[in-house]
């Protein structure tokens, strides 16, 4: 085979290696590629000027692209489709996972005794015990609203029970805010000597169960039990497709202004946000698993998304501004479409993924294993315990003071039978 032909075959000198250089993008937007041969002393150069099934004495008008460019080609197509894949199947590969781990031990469906329980309380029936102390956990951003479970922790006084909420920073993340609650857990001890029945609601779920895997040692004989309300317990898909990295398009963009809002307008950390997503907490749960022998109430609903929700707006806070004539302060409602917000992500994930939510949790995330599980058929979604303790409920429907004391009266009792078996298997 002639030289020349060789080289037009394979875009490669014979003896010489090819450089190739990607300069930038020129004005019209092209990439241009450009190519030099470095030929040792002596050889014939004028092979770069061969024909290629031409006449000897045309000149040879363009140089061959070399191979490794055309790999780092296929590479860099191989990471958009990578890039691709995970922008379309975004979670669906993450939900539930928790319930698909055979490792696992299986939950045990408490609906039924809750509704009971529940009703009793709204006939004011009450069976909480005051030998032990409440803790009430919050949940994600709660530092910028009212502290919605003030009126919960009012209602608990009023029947001579001791509670008391964490006042951690929600938007920490969730192994400072374990830290923080492991310490309130051993104040409330050491000053009263009774035990403690924590309440998570949303991410103070998280924050509590994480404080139980993480010092259980020193916590073991400080707590009775603990119940997770609405807990993105393994992970949130929102959550989850904002933040995960190698996607495309505006979900780029939504990472930046998510760290814009929580690190600067919220001052908070975009950890806290992170510590929600499958990655992290399945890294967190193999590597710090909740002890089995703690009492567990898992708790979770599904969101409304009937038309009037999602026109509906929600009473969240209240604003102090200045009144220029006097200088005194004024407080004006805040209100947001939290409602509407909670079922437009609620329909989201039904169209994307096929699953129930409250709008941040799907139903099936929000299940510990091993726990007591209440699956309540009634419509809330996330942000009922914020919004709905600023206002009355209708009459026929329980309040979040009397959910929350039923899920900790079914608590209680769920203590008391694991007592029980352990006492008999010691027998």
């Amino acid at each position: 085979m002639p030289p020349s032909t060789w080289l037009c075959g394979a875009g490669l000198s014979e003896e010489g290696q090819e450089l190739a250089t990607l300069p930038p993008a020129s004005a019209s937007g092209r990439l241009s590629v450009q190519t030099s041969s470095v030929e040792p002393a002596g050889t014939n150069s004028s092979l770069g000027q061969a024909d290629c099934g031409g006449s000897p004495s045309q000149e040879n008008t363009g140089q061959m692209v070399p191979s490794h460019v055309f790999q780092n080609g296929a590479s860099l197509f191989q990471g958009l489709v990578e890039r691709a894949r995970k922008t379309v199947r975004g979670s669906a590969d993450d939900i539930g996972w928790l319930q698909r781990d055979q490792s696992l031990p299986t939950t045990e469906d408490g609906t039924a005794r809750f509704l009971e329980i529940l009703d009793s309380v709204r006939k004011n029936e009450h069976k909480l015990p005051d030998s032990v102390v409440y803790l009430l956990v919050p949940g994600l951003f709660s530092n910028h609203g009212p502290l919605y479970f003030v009126k919960t922790k009012a209602y608990f006084s009023k029947m001579g029970l001791a509670c008391h909420i964490a006042k951690i920073h929600s938007e920490s993340s969730v192994s400072k805010n374990a830290r923080e609650i492991k310490e309130y857990i051993e104040e409330i001890y050491w000053g009263s000597r009774k035990r403690v029945l924590l309440l998570g609601h949303s991410k103070g779920g998280v924050d509590a169960a994480a404080a139980l895997s993480l010092y259980w040692p020193q916590l073991k004989d400080k707590v009775a039990g603990l119940v997770l309300a609405q807990s993105p317990y393994g992970g949130s898909p929102v959550a989850s497709d904002i933040l995960r990295e190698g996607q495309l398009g505006d979900y780029v963009r939504l990472r930046k202004i998510m760290e814009i809002l929580v690190s600067k307008v919220l001052k908070g950390d975009l950890q806290a946000l992170e510590d929600l997503t499958y990655e992290r907490r399945k890294e967190f749960l193999r590597q710090h698993p909740l002890p089995q022998d703690v009492p567990i109430v898992s708790f979770h609903t599904e969101a409304s998304i009937t038309p009037s929700v999602l026109t509906a707006l929600s009473h969240v806070a209240h604003l102090e501004l200045p009144i220029a004539a006097d200088g005194n302060s004024t407080r004006i409602p805040v209100v947001m479409p939290l409602s509407a917000a909670m079922a437009a992500c609620s329909q989201l994930l039904v169209a994307r993924y096929g699953e129930k939510s409250d709008g941040l949790v799907t139903r099936k995330d929000a299940e510990v294993p091993g726990s007591v599980v209440v699956r309540p058929e009634r419509k809330l979604d996330h942000a009922w315990m914020v919004y709905s303790s600023l206002k009355e409920e209708p009459r026929d429907q329980a309040d979040t003071s009397q959910v929350c004391e039923a899920l900790l009266t079914l608590l209680v009792e769920v203590a008391q039978k694991r007592r029980h078996e352990m006492a008999m298997k010691d027998e």
